[in-house]
């Protein structure tokens, strides 16, 4: 969803245009991860962009336009989450994005397998775990985690260290998810 861009623009579209050519993208995943259902998803996309623009009206600049956005996109998502989402399935990483296509099937056969382990593993996080993991799956630094969801750097990356040992465990003892 990319916003026009008008001549008349206030400051607030003119931000809102600039973090959607950015941050678009992401926050249809987030909206992907959170919802199975595509129209819901859809839904929650545009309650985090009616969200974003709203907000920008207060934007000062003390943080990065990205971290604004993703800070904004975290706390509609977990308003959508807890204002009756929970007995809606939870989106497969699979599903929340389009992975490239392998040429060899037992290659990809094997990959379907791991992702699919590494996809439940995920979902039995605590929702709080789960978000900072999706967030650091997106790229984001742990400072930047760490301004998103209001967790100090140290406890992001402790978070994140501790996901990844039980996933290295999980596959180290062959256990399936």
């Amino acid at each position: 969803m990319t916003a026009p861009i008008d001549h008349g623009a206030t400051a607030q579209d003119r931000l809102y245009a600039d973090a959607c050519t950015a941050h678009a993208p992401a926050i249809a995943r987030l909206a992907r991860a959170i919802e199975r259902d595509a129209d819901r998803a859809r839904d929650l996309e545009q309650d985090i962009h009616l969200a974003l623009w709203r907000s920008l009206a207060a934007f000062d600049g003390r943080c990065a336009l990205g971290t604004w956005v993703y800070r904004v996109a975290h706390n509609a998502a977990a308003t959508h989450a807890a204002r009756g989402a929970r007995s809606a399935k939870l989106v497969t990483l699979e599903e929340a994005g389009d992975l490239p296509a392998s040429t060899n099937p037992e290659f990809e056969a094997g990959e379907a397998q791991t992702l699919a382990r590494i996809r439940a593993l995920i979902a039995a996080l605590e929702p709080a775990d789960r978000g900072v993991m999706l967030l650091y799956l997106e790229g984001l630094e742990a400072r930047v985690i760490a301004e998103i969801t209001g967790l100090s750097s140290t406890n992001v990356a402790v978070k994140v260290h501790r996901i990844k040992a039980m996933l290295a465990r999980h596959f180290a003892q062959g256990d399936p998810a």
